[in-house]
């Protein structure tokens, strides 16, 4: 491990942690191990009773997240935390029920402590079953809570050598692909672990950091005071793929994200899709400048723009005269409409969407084909028409003229309504398709369908292009706007595995179908076949974790 002097420092501790320390040791941590429980996929969680649905003391309340007070184990949801503080003066310590996660409720944030941490893990190496064979979960033989603070808890400090043994042997045995590796939260960062798996197994991607294309050991762009976003995302590939299959942290990394994107610096949730953006355009940024193109470039060499981004058109035609103006946009990603029109905002709002229901079901084909059917503009969105030479009514109709290697769908299941000035989440279920061909949503399908095929020479003719697609990554959101969890889905070698932050479990592809789908990585067809077989042969990276782990933080 590098001992180079970090050019950051270290997250203060909670107070209410070290005062919580202070006053009663680990003696909380030692009571609660009797209520730990690990489900057969290793994820460990809090048994308050062996029957009863643990509530919230205050409102009764079962749904989202409950936390159960390390003090006087009083059980709090996300709405009555805080207030339960206040009204028990040092019970501001308490653990996250569904996930063993130690809690602060009076900074409303994760907190880390190794203690806490060696407690979990000794219960959780003490349930694991004395048999290794048909487990399916790497959680069950990796222990999620080796973690930033440290070199984790040795197998050797436990009671029972001899299970200890067992899982030393498992995990030599490992047989999942070489990549697949859990990410550790770092504290509410489920969005960016989510989206971090779908961008290590984007094949171009992929192909580009692991050939050293863009090395920390040649980066001119890298400061005593500022890292370069490229670089440590070129750490988080190196470590992936170094064969090593416990848990990742990808500390360094968000700190790089954060002094590109300081607004949102912070330990807070953030949404999957705006961290997604921000983090083509910080490679995008590095890249350009080591190149000297300017950042407004319409033909960007930089491999954010080469790999995702694609071309988009415009048709405005105005209603009176029929001419039609034609524009061009670059993007990044494409986001589609929900079909909505069944669905009111209090059903959105507050009811989850059965996947068998046909009421609050859309399909991806017909998400795509509302995205590019003709709209006609509101009275108060005249355009000017430069054949009548004044503002008329238009329609508009978008279509795509040039496709990417990767091809991001954003789906919008957030939305703002101006009226009732609230923000709901959209809970309908989506079926997608795993392999999908973008023909029909070209310029030149688009175009010929308007006018009834009757051209047949289209400007720029796509004809060349790969339309068909595979998918292999699927970020998905389940619960509230409040209190939401990512979890992305990767498809290798035509088998789904389900990346729950520091968990990996292979899953049967029903389970990617009936998940609240938010973002999904499509490529090229041809590429997704050839990168399962470069997947065989790819070379194990030799590059160790070039940081320090961060402690402070969970």
């Amino acid at each position: 491990m590098s001992t180079r002097k970090l050019s950051y420092t270290n997250p203060k501790p909670c107070n209410h942690l070290s005062a919580y320390k202070l006053k009663h040791g680990c003696n909380g941590y030692k009571s609660l191990q009797k209520s730990l429980k690990s489900a057969p996929n290793g994820r460990t969680s809090v048994r308050i009773h062996e029957t009863k649905i643990p509530r919230c003391s205050f409102c009764n309340g079962f749904e989202g997240r409950l936390y159960v007070c390390l003090i006087c184990s009083a059980v709090s949801c996300s709405n009555h935390a805080v207030l339960h503080t206040q009204l028990e003066i040092g019970h501001e310590l308490a653990v996250d029920v569904e996930r063993a996660e130690l809690f602060c409720c009076a900074c409303t944030d994760q907190v880390y402590d190794p203690d806490f941490d060696k407690s979990v893990m000794a219960k959780h190496m003490l349930d694991l079953p004395c048999s290794t064979n048909n487990a399916d979960s790497i959680g069950e033989r990796l222990c999620e809570r080796k973690r930033l603070g440290g070199s984790g808890v040795e197998l050797s400090e436990f009671k029972k050598p001899e299970k200890s043994c067992l899982v030393r042997d498992h995990r030599a045995k490992s047989c999942y692909p070489l990549g697949l590796r859990g990410l550790n939260n770092l504290g509410n960062t489920c969005f960016m672990n989510s989206v971090l798996q779908a961008l290590l197994h984007a094949p171009p991607l992929r192909n580009y950091f692991l050939s050293d294309r863009h090395s920390r050991r040649t980066c001119q762009k890298r400061t005593a005071n500022r890292l370069c976003l490229p670089c440590e995302l070129h750490g988080v590939y190196s470590a992936v793929y170094s064969g090593d299959q416990t848990p990742y942290s990808p500390a360094e990394f968000l700190y790089s994200w954060w002094q590109h994107s300081e607004n949102l610096a912070s330990y807070e949730q953030q949404d999957a899709h705006e961290f997604f953006i921000s983090v083509l355009d910080g490679i995008h940024e590095k890249e350009t400048k080591a190149r000297n193109h300017t950042k407004d470039s319409g033909d960007c060499q930089c491999i954010a723009h080469r790999v995702f981004s694609g071309l988009l058109r415009s048709d405005v035609t105005c209603m009176t005269c029929g001419f039609t103006s034609t524009t061009y946009d670059p993007c990044l990603d494409i986001s589609l409409n929900l079909d909505t029109s069944h669905c009111s905002w209090s059903d959105a709002s507050n009811k989850p969407a059965k996947a068998n229901g046909s009421s609050s079901s859309s399909t991806l084909l017909g998400c795509l084909d509302l995205f590019t059917k003709p709209e006609k503009l509101g009275s108060d969105q005249k355009l000017y028409c430069q054949n009548c030479q004044e503002p008329r009514d238009s329609s508009k109709q978008m279509s795509i003229r040039k496709l990417p290697m990767v091809l991001c769908l954003h789906i919008k299941r957030f939305e703002h309504s101006l009226v009732r000035k609230m923000m709901r989440k959209i809970d309908s279920y989506l079926h997608f398709p795993f392999s999908l061909d973008m023909t029909p949503y070209l310029s030149s399908s688009i175009v010929r369908n308007r006018f009834g095929n009757r051209i047949f020479a289209f400007e720029g003719d796509e004809s060349g292009m790969s339309t068909e697609f595979e998918i292999f990554a699927v970020v998905t959101h389940s619960g509230t706007l409040d209190s939401g969890h990512y979890v992305t889905y990767l498809r290798i070698q035509d088998q789904w595995y389900k990346c729950d932050n520091a968990w990996i479990n292979e899953v049967d592809e029903g389970f990617v179908r009936a998940s609240q789908c938010y973002m999904m990585f499509y490529v090229h067809k041809t590429l997704y076949y050839k990168a399962n077989i470069d997947l065989r042969h790819l070379p194990v990276s030799t590059q160790k974790e070039a940081f320090q782990r961060m402690a402070g933080c969970c």
